[in-house]
């Protein structure tokens, strides 16, 4: 294959685990064949060799290899096992919208300022496949367990895993787009409050600003600052919703100098000014006085 897949699932909600066993293949045994499981399908090697197709393409997974088979195709052996061959498989499913590349594009799937894609290698051999062992272990003890705190052990030994390979492709020079978009929209989430020019971004990062504003193009569909208003943004509605700080505040909150500005960018963005906003949450009536100081602005 000259490319690997990767799947990329919009959380939350996050995908949940449904169930998982160990199985030991014989030299001469397979992984047997399903068609529209509706469930995907996580295999990990511990030892020996897997040969495993979905559709048009195979896979040959070694030890530390991990695979993940989609709930809608078709999955079956291309060849029996030639030695021993031990493996977890992880069955789990996602309530949320999910899609599968096969290149390097990054997808319709990027999240926003609240939500997060957690972006899954189709196959991938671990860096540090002990990690990985360790929480399995966990879930399949946990697997066996009965009381309500199972429920919960599961879950969490799963989440892990993803976590574990979410973290791990990043590495993957083919994906680094991605990781770029990322790692700047989460710095100025963390620093919308202040200015944040393109050159300071980049100099956060050590990346040309270019490079940076190319990549965020090509993730969010728009450039480092339209990412950083539209998040602006977003935390003045909350702020709006959820208190009752003068409009100058929140201004001030959400990284704007002057209040005209912030007013003026408000409206523009949402259609409405902050006070008319704010009044379809509070249940009264904006006082002539409020509303002639936001006129003000």
């Amino acid at each position: 294959m000259s490319s690997n897949p990767l799947l990329t699932f919009i959380s939350p909600p996050l995908p949940y685990f449904i169930e998982s066993n160990r199985t030991i293949y014989q030299p001469g045994s397979e992984h047997p064949s399903r068609r529209n499981l509706g469930v995907f399908d996580l295999l990990f090697v511990h030892s020996g060799t897997l040969y495993i197709g979905e559709e048009n393409r195979s896979w040959t997974v070694g030890p530390g290899g991990m695979l993940i088979l989609r709930p809608d195709c078709m999955h079956y052996s291309i060849q029996p096992c030639k030695e021993e061959t031990i493996i977890d498989w992880v069955h789990f499913q996602t309530a949320g919208p999910w899609e599968e590349l096969l290149d390097n594009s990054c997808g319709t799937l990027s999240g926003d300022y609240y939500s997060h894609a957690i972006r899954l290698p189709k196959a991938m051999t671990l860096p540090s496949p002990e990690e990985a062992i360790a929480l399995l272990d966990k879930l399949q003890e946990a697997a066996t367990g009965t009381s309500h705190a199972a429920f919960w052990q599961r879950q969490h030994w799963f989440l892990g895993l993803l976590q574990l390979m979410d973290e791990s492709w990043r590495t993957d020079s083919a994906k680094a787009p991605i990781a770029v978009a990322e790692e700047a929209a989460a710095y100025l989430k963390l620093h919308y409050r202040k200015t944040v020019t393109n050159r300071m971004l980049g100099d956060a990062l050590g990346l040309h600003p270019n490079y940076i504003a190319r990549c965020m193009s090509e993730v969010f569909n728009c450039t480092p600052q339209q990412y950083l208003h539209a998040y602006r943004m977003d935390q003045a509605k909350l702020l709006l919703m959820k208190t009752n700080w003068p409009i100058a505040r929140i201004a001030e909150e959400t990284g704007f100098k002057q209040t005209p500005h912030f007013s003026r960018s408000f409206s523009e963005s949402v259609g409405q000014a902050p006070l008319l906003f704010r009044k379809k949450f509070t249940g009264g009536t904006v006082s002539r006085r409020k509303t002639k100081l936001e006129g003000a602005d």
